[in-house]
């Protein structure tokens, strides 16, 4: 009897383990801008002082801190996901710091349980493991191209004239069209015959506005900033899915629950294949694996989700499912 107790018990906590997951936040004491890499992906495609990821399933990471500034040397340091105090998942926090020596080194700072909902501080980049970091948007700026026009004409009509054996000159003050003006004659012998005129000038300035976009293109320009769904079910909230749905009599009962729950929900890839363990027939697995793919917040385990199918052909209908 004791054994079958221990044995449900056993049972009955092991979904709480299995979708338990660690975060890792990194900042620089001095404010060095960085770049992210675990296990070999990075995590921003732009350098940032502090930098937040959750939802990590594994208990260690490669972690490998590349500075903006190329001429810093990278830090490479495994990092687990765990207090190492309780062995428990744990929101655990880095700190870049100097030596005394000016040596840039990564080094252990705080592990706090996991919070449930956690909320950002507006200067930190955070980002769920296994989705596409983006850059920032393209920035607009505009460009002012002035261009300038000289027009000659003769609005006042002056001129000078030289005739024969003297000099006259003919000044003419008016408004430029017929009537009114100043007329003043100098005649001055000199024998020589030449004419000058007079114009006047006019300038005219056009501005035409061009406009041009600048930014980063680290990421695919299609990508939104986290790709997948928002954030997963806490385990609470979980349980209760699946106990809501083990409550339904029939299959197809069951599985209009578990794509009702989804409605409003997201869940991670090992949620999935917990809520599909529960169907009993092949075809209810697959549809629902195909309803909850848009709404998994790890899409890039996935992969995963496959071995809860029979039939090699289920498998090939969601990976087709998945690539289109």
């Amino acid at each position: 009897m004791k054994k079958k107790l221990l044995l449900s018990l056993l049972i009955a906590v092991a979904p709480i383990f299995s979708f338990a997951q660690g975060c890792i936040t990194i900042f620089s004491e001095d404010g060095d801008r960085f770049f992210l890499v675990l296990n070999g992906v990075k995590q921003n495609a732009v350098a940032q002082t502090n930098v937040r990821v959750d939802m990590l399933p594994n208990d260690y990471y490669s972690a490998k801190i590349l500075f903006e500034d190329k001429s810093k040397p990278e830090i490479s340091k495994n990092i687990p996901v765990k207090d190492p105090a309780t062995s428990d998942w744990a929101d655990v926090t880095y700190k870049i710091k100097r030596t005394k020596d000016g040596e840039l080194k990564l080094r252990y700072f705080s592990a706090t349980p996991v919070p449930v909902n956690y909320a950002p501080a507006p200067d930190m980049f955070y980002v769920h493991y296994g989705q596409t970091p983006v850059a920032p948007a393209a920035s607009v700026n505009s460009v002012t191209q002035t261009t300038y026009t000289t027009t000659t004409t003769n609005p006042t009509g002056a001129s000078v004239n030289v005739n024969g054996g003297g000099l006259s000159m003919n000044v003419n003050v008016g408004d430029g069209v017929n009537g009114g003006g100043l007329n003043m004659n100098v005649n001055v012998g000199d024998g020589m015959a030449t004419s000058y005129s007079q114009s006047a000038t006019t300038t005219t300035r056009t501005t035409t506005t061009t406009t041009t976009s600048g930014g980063y293109n680290d990421a695919p320009a299609a990508a939104p900033a986290r790709t997948g769904c928002g954030y997963p079910m806490d385990m609470n909230s979980f349980n209760s899915a699946k106990k809501t749905i083990a409550n339904a009599s029939f299959e197809d009962t069951k599985l209009s629950t578990a794509k009702s729950i989804l409605a409003s929900n997201c869940v991670t890839t090992d949620q999935v294949i917990a809520i599909c363990n529960m169907f009993s027939y092949e075809a209810s697995k697959l549809d629902f694996a195909k309803f909850a793919y848009p709404k998994t917040t790890d899409r890039g385990n996935y992969f995963k989700v496959g071995n809860v199918f029979s039939f090699d052909a289920s498998k090939t209908e969601l990976n087709e499912f998945i690539a289109q």
